[in-house]
Order: structure tokens, then sequence, then C-alpha cells
């Protein structure tokens, strides 16, 4: 209903990422710490729409760090394509006041995450460290209902994500990985590119943007259902990669791993990361354990 109560359109601000603020990203940014403030259970909150932590106080002080995107693809809001929130969760080891350490910590020391899909339907996929489910919002009952049990991600997958249109700027390794997923050399069926639930455009070359924010909780869902490699690699134009570590590699690497999949940064296994700061970036490769593999030779060969 955001169009008929005129929720769509640009808030007239910038985040810290230096992005325009839709007007659903500063509310739902808004209901999400004040209900995670209000909850009793957390301490620290970090949200890609702040520049700072939010440290709750005593009085309704707990014991989990929560980092959260709390609307992934907005620049999809105002043609009606789907959106959603992405989250992750540490736990305190202390009782004391939250402060940054306590989120700057490996992936790894995660205890769960998830994200949740509006689309044609409102979809949770949720993991604590033993699997990952998927649930959809039942309207008429107003509960989430186990409709994805003990999601397992296909071991090799005929899908590759990658926005094309930064291929120019592309290192080696992904260059070549593409190219092979597009032109098999053992004569078999190329990969069918993906990318935010777009058309298929494995069929030809695109020199501009596919799109120009990218929609991870879409072709991460997918990858996860169906099998493939959602890639947003290092560039020319961005060395560091773009998708944010705390909030957005971290959670999806932690319910790729559960999957049993992989994820990989061009360098290390991504849980393995170490942010400095809150909003820290990285390229990521994630999905199906052998097409994650594939890539991961492809940059060892490059470093030998």
């Amino acid at each position: 209903q955001a169009g008929l109560a005129k929720l769509i359109g640009l808030a007239g601000e910038t985040n810290v990422q230096g992005e325009e603020q839709k007007k659903l990203d500063v509310l739902s940014n808004d209901v999400f710490v004040k209900a995670l403030s209000s909850s009793g259970r957390t301490n620290v909150l970090v949200s890609e729409e702040l520049e700072e932590a939010i440290f709750v106080e005593a009085s309704h002080r707990g014991k989990y760090c929560v980092v959260f995107d709390p609307l992934d693809g907005s620049s999809n809001i105002d043609c009606g394509v789907s959106i959603g929130t992405i989250f992750g969760i540490f736990l305190l080891d202390h009782d004391n006041a939250g402060s940054n350490d306590d989120v700057l910590k490996p992936g790894s020391e995660m205890v769960a995450a998830g994200y949740c899909m509006y689309g044609s339907s409102c979809t949770l996929v949720f993991s604590t460290g033993s699997g990952v489910n998927g649930f959809t919002l039942d309207p008429s009952l107003g509960e989430f209902i186990l409709t994805h049990p003990d999601i397992k991600i296909p071991k090799k997958g005929k899908i590759y994500s990658v926005n094309e249109g930064n291929a120019k700027n592309w290192d080696e390794p992904t260059r070549l990985y593409v190219e092979n997923a597009k032109f098999p050399k053992d004569d078999s069926s190329p990969k069918s590119l993906r990318y935010i639930g777009r058309q298929d455009y494995s069929k030809f070359y695109i020199e501009f943007s596919v799109f120009k924010n990218i929609f991870m909780v879409a072709d991460v869902h997918r990858t996860l259902l169906y099998g493939g490699i959602f890639m947003y690699p290092a560039d020319k134009k961005s060395p560091f990669g773009k998708l944010r570590v705390l909030y957005e590699v971290f959670p999806m690497s932690y319910l790729v791993e559960q999957a049993g999949g992989q994820a990989f940064t061009g360098k290390e296994r991504a849980l393995d990361l170490v942010p400095k700061h809150l909003h820290e970036r990285s390229p990521i490769f994630l999905g199906s354990y052998d097409d994650v593999e594939e890539i991961k030779k492809l940059y060892s060969a490059t470093i030998a």
C-alpha cells in the first residue's frame, strides 16, 4: 500500500553510504530501531541507514547485537518490485554497555542470521546455526508458516548472478569464470544469467549497468533454492567491493554455509573477515559449493 500511503519517492536525504534515501528507507529504519531498542533483548544496533551504532539504554538493555539492512533493494520501491530486509545477530559475552567492538568480529561468531523478502508473498529465511528454514506469512492468521524446512543448496547450479554492466572493470578470475559459464569449454550447457529477478541476459552483452543498485535478497533467495552462484566482485571502480560486510555479506554468507554452500571474498572465507569499520565493504562470491570452489581455484591460480 506504499503508493496509496504516499510512501514512494525520495525522502530528500542521503544515508551514510551517500545514497539517496527513499521514504520507506527512513520509515523502515525507524520501525526496526524502535522495535529492537524497546524489546529488552538488544544492546547494540547497527543499521545501514545510520552512521553510528545505537547503544540501547540500560533500562531496556539485553545481550544481543543486531546488524541489519532495513530495506534492501529500495531502488525497486517506486516500480513495485520485491524488496527485503537482511539481519545478523551476535551474542554479547558480558553484561556491560556495548561498544563497536561487540560487532567488529568475524561473521563466524554470529549466532543467527536471516532475511525477509516482501514480494508475491512475505518470506522469512532464518538460521540459528542448525540449518536453514524458510517461512511464509499467512495474512489470515498473522503468523509465519514453515514452508521450506531444512533448505539445502544444490551442490552445483545452472545460474549465475552478476552485474555484467561492470564487466569491463572486472579482475581476471571473475572474467574467466563468467566467460566459462557462458561458453563452457567441455561443450556442456551454458549457465543462465539471472540478476535481480530480471530477464535472462546471458545471450548478449550489456555495456551499461543492468541495474544500478543490487537487490541482494532476491538473488540470494533464488540461489539458495535452485543453486548457482551470486557474485559481486571488486573491480576498478570499487576495489574494496560494494556490499557491506556486517549486514549484507555476513548474514548471507552465514545462511549459505548453513545450507551447505560456500562464501568467498576473493581472498578468504567470507565469515573469517574481521571488519575494522561498521560500514566496511567487501567483494563476495557465494552459492553452491562446487560453483564457488571453481572461482576459488581461479583466484588461487592468479596468485600463484
